[in-house]
């Protein structure tokens, strides 16, 4: 048997929902998580691709967090039109705790002229065994990115 779920984390930004497309929908992200999140992100490398569908990247994670030490991350799905970025892990990271899907979507969503809304769901599934890991996930490192994104963003306006 399988254990599954969602977690969601909306934030919304004052900035076109393009602006916050060419930051979100590319590996300029990921650029920024590594340069802010030096408490929790060691390194993300880019394995394969150029941020569309298809891309690969290695995230290993800084000294002292707990868990595993890195994960591969692979871009699933990338819709410049809907605005939409699928990412799943593939090796490593949730998969060794017992985790079968870890995928997370983000999207941004026009809410008014030059507004927008960073919208981040996971979706996890893991083996029945490993259920106790389901308190492992949580919205509060995508609410984290999200706030990064919206600083630099309205720091670019």
């Amino acid at each position: 048997m399988v254990v599954g779920g969602q977690v969601l984390h909306e934030l919304e930004v004052q900035v076109c929902a393009s602006q916050a497309w060419e930051l979100m929908g590319t590996l300029e992200l990921a650029k920024l998580i590594q340069q802010t999140l030096t408490d929790v992100i060691d390194n993300i490398e880019v394995v394969q691709g150029d941020g569309q569908a298809g891309t690969i990247i290695k995230v290993t994670f800084a000294p002292g967090v707990p868990g595993p030490r890195w994960q591969k991350e692979k871009f699933t799905m990338v819709d410049n039109e809907k605005r939409v970025k699928e990412v799943e892990v593939i090796e490593g990271g949730y998969l060794e705790l017992g985790f079968t899907l870890f995928r997370v979507r983000g999207e941004i969503i026009e809410s008014a002229s030059c507004c927008c809304i960073i919208k981040s769901t996971i979706e996890y599934e893991l083996k029945e065994d490993a259920a106790a890991n389901v308190s492992l996930v949580s919205a509060h490192p995508f609410a984290k990115i999200a706030e990064i994104a919206k600083n630099h963003l309205l720091l670019q306006n």
